[in-house]
C-alpha cells in the first residue's frame, strides 16, 4: 500500500511542473484584438504617431485583466455601400488573425449566421498580396456583454446651432446633408412618410467631407454616429459645428465578439468586463480617449433596426 502511495505522489510531483509550463504558457499567450485603425475617438494606428482611442485603452486593460500580453491586429474597414463589416470581422477572426473584434456594434443583424460560406479578408497590417486574394472559410459569431452605447447624434452648422433640437421633426426647414447608404440616411429618408426629403443632400461616403460641408456652412445639419462627431471636435477644437445634445432614441450597443467556437474566452472577457464596469474605470477610459462616454443601454443586442426606423 506504501509502495502504491509512494508511486501516486511520484507521479504528481513529475506532474507538477508540466501543468505549470502549460498554464504559464497559457498566461503568456498574446490575446489578439482586431482593431480598425480609423475610427477615433474609438481606436487610431496611423504611421508616425502612437496607437490612440478608447478601444486601445480597453483592449490593454481586458488584457491586464486576464494577466496576458496584448497583441492588436489592426485593419481597414472601407465606408462605402458595398463593404459589409460583419463579414470582415468574421473573416479575421476565422483566419485566426485575432480572437475577438473590438468596437463591434451588437445587433441581431450583425450576429446572425452569415449567408455565404466563405468571405474575404479585409485590408489589415501586415497583409500579403496573397491574403487580398483568398477567401476565408466562416464560422459564427459570438458576443461580450456590451461595454458602450452608441447612438446617432444631430450636429448642426454655424448657421442653425441655436436651433434647439428635440426630435427628428425638429429639422424641418433645414438644410440637410447625409452620407448615402448610411444609418442617418434611413432615418431622416423615411421620417413621418418623407417629410424632410426635399431638404435632404446626399454625400458620397468615402469621397465628400461631410462634416467639412457642414463645418464651411454648405448645410444646416446632419445626423451621424457621437463617436465621429467627437472625433471631428478633437481634430478640430475650432470648428464651428456643435452638438444639438440629441440622440436618436434608436442605438447600439457596441462590445466584443470572437467565434462561437471559444466560448471560454469570451466567459473570461465578460468578467473582466464586469470588474471594470463595477471600479468605474470604463467610465474613466472614456473620458481619457475623449469620447462622450454613455453607458450600456437594453437591450443589449438591437433588433430589427430598419423596422424600427420605419416604423416610428
Amino acid at each position: 500500500m506504501k509502495d502504491r502511495f509512494a508511486a501516486v505522489a511520484l507521479l504528481t510531483m513529475l506532474a507538477a511542473p508540466a501543468t505549470a509550463a502549460w498554464t504559464s504558457a497559457w498566461a503568456a499567450d498574446p490575446l489578439g484584438i482586431c482593431l480598425d485603425e480609423d475610427r477615433p475617438p474609438l481606436s487610431a494606428h496611423h504611421k508616425g504617431k502612437p496607437d490612440s482611442g478608447f478601444d486601445v485603452l480597453l483592449a490593454q486593460a481586458i488584457a491586464d485583466r486576464m494577466g496576458r500580453p496584448l497583441k492588436i491586429q489592426w485593419f481597414e474597414s472601407k465606408l462605402d455601400e458595398d463593404s459589409s463589416p460583419q463579414l470582415e470581422a468574421n473573416a479575421l477572426l476565422s483566419d485566426g488573425r485575432c480572437s475577438l473584434i473590438g468596437g463591434y456594434a451588437l445587433t441581431t443583424d450583425s450576429l446572425v449566421k452569415p449567408g455565404v460560406q466563405t468571405a474575404r479578408l479585409p485590408d489589415f497590417a501586415g497583409a500579403t498580396r496573397d491574403d487580398r486574394r483568398r477567401r476565408v472559410a466562416l464560422g459564427m459569431l459570438a458576443p461580450t456583454r456590451p461595454y458602450v452605447y452608441s447612438p446617432m447624434t444631430v450636429v448642426l452648422g454655424s448657421k442653425a446651432r441655436e436651433r434647439r433640437i428635440a426630435e427628428i421633426g425638429d429639422l424641418a426647414g433645414l438644410r440637410l446633408a447625409i452620407e448615402s447608404g448610411s444609418l442617418g440616411d434611413a432615418i431622416l429618408m423615411t421620417f413621418d412618410k418623407g417629410k424632410l426629403i426635399d431638404n435632404i443632400t446626399h454625400l458620397v461616403p468615402g469621397r465628400d467631407d461631410l462634416l467639412g460641408a457642414l463645418n464651411r456652412g454648405d448645410y444646416d445639419a446632419t445626423l451621424i454616429d457621437l463617436a465621429r462627431y467627437d472625433a471631428h471636435r478633437a481634430a478640430h477644437p475650432d470648428t464651428a459645428i456643435t452638438a444639438s445634445g440629441y440622440y436618436y432614441p434608436i442605438g447600439a450597443n457596441r462590445g466584443y465578439v470572437g467565434l462561437g467556437s471559444d466560448p471560454a474566452l469570451i466567459e473570461a472577457v465578460n468578467k473582466a468586463l464586469a470588474d471594470l464596469v463595477t471600479e468605474g474605470k470604463i467610465a474613466e477610459l472614456g473620458k481619457q480617449a475623449g469620447l462622450t462616454y454613455l453607458p450600456p443601454r437594453e437591450p443589449a443586442i438591437l433588433g430589427d433596426v430598419w423596422t424600427k426606423i420605419i416604423q416610428r
